[in-house]
């Protein structure tokens, strides 16, 4: 990783640690890979510095090298620099402006129009593509195809956060990046140096007592375990200079009503009128 990172020099026991709160294992394989994406932290501050020369083909090469489902390879990427589009972009996500300030925005395309003319020009139907199967192996195909860019840019020390924000207003932002039919942007990346205030802390995630199942799904003792990860996250929190907050009480009330979902409850009806069916 770049030395501008917080966490160059760390074991990966540390980052483990650092990760859940937890000891680490004895066993753990150590890697600079595996200590890159242990370290993973959202960037919201950047430098106004461009990327330095190849980032951005070096981290899209890591994109295109990910599992595509089938082989269908039905993802593309909206390179935004233009200060102005970008503003826009912020606008339509929420008014998120790191948007803004980074100078790389990488928006990622569900698209299936390229198929669809694919079909066209082999003079072949598109039934298939109307179906919600394909849209899923297409949202499916940019989570892996983004991630990798990711780890990817993070290795060379940028910093990078994503944006579900654009799906507040799917058909403006398509509009914007004059996106044909049967695509739209499902997420967005910011990419760029981060800022010297970057958090020293690694965010705590549930641990795998939780999120891990051995043969069966179990659920014993998991109000403990959340109980135990509720005080770690909080403990996040107040490091962050943060207010206090119970993580199960947040994402319980997130979920609790259509507000938690920011417009995006409209999604399958606009993604209906953009061409996608959804059978």
């Amino acid at each position: 990783m770049d030395k501008a990172s917080p966490f160059v020099g760390h074991s990966m026991s540390e980052l483990w640690q650092e990760r859940y709160r937890l000891s680490a294992p004895q066993s753990l394989i150590d890697n600079e890979t595996l200590r890159v994406q242990l370290s993973h932290q959202s960037v919201r501050d950047y430098k106004a510095d461009p990327l330095p020369e190849g980032a951005l083909e070096t981290g899209l090469a890591a994109a295109s090298s990910a599992a595509t489902s089938c082989n269908l390879q039905h993802w593309s990427v909206v390179v935004v620099e233009d200060p102005q589009k970008r503003a826009k972009l912020a606008e339509l996500a929420g008014h998120q402006n790191y948007i803004k300030t980074a100078p790389v925005f990488l928006a990622w395309i569900v698209d299936l129009s390229r198929l669809e003319r694919l079909t066209k020009y082999e003079k072949l139907s598109d039934e298939a593509l109307n179906y919600e199967e394909s849209h899923l192996m297409a949202v499916l195909d940019i989570g892996i195809t983004a991630q990798n860019a990711v780890t990817a840019f993070e290795s060379m020390g940028l910093g990078t956060v994503y944006i579900g924000g654009l799906r507040n207003n799917i058909a403006a932002v398509a509009e914007l990046l004059e996106l044909p039919p049967r695509s739209y942007a499902v997420v967005g990346l910011c990419v760029g140096h981060p800022a010297s205030n970057v958090t020293r802390h690694i965010k705590p995630r549930l641990s795998q007592n939780v999120v891990v199942h051995r043969e069966r799904y179990n659920t014993e003792n998991e109000a403990d375990y959340i109980a135990d990860y509720d005080k770690k996250a909080d403990d996040y929190q107040q490091e962050q200079g943060l207010p206090s907050r119970r993580w199960s009480q947040t994402v319980a009330a997130r979920v609790s009503s259509l507000k938690g979902l920011s417009g995006r409850h409209v999604v399958k009806s606009v993604l209906e009128k953009l061409g996608f069916p959804l059978k």
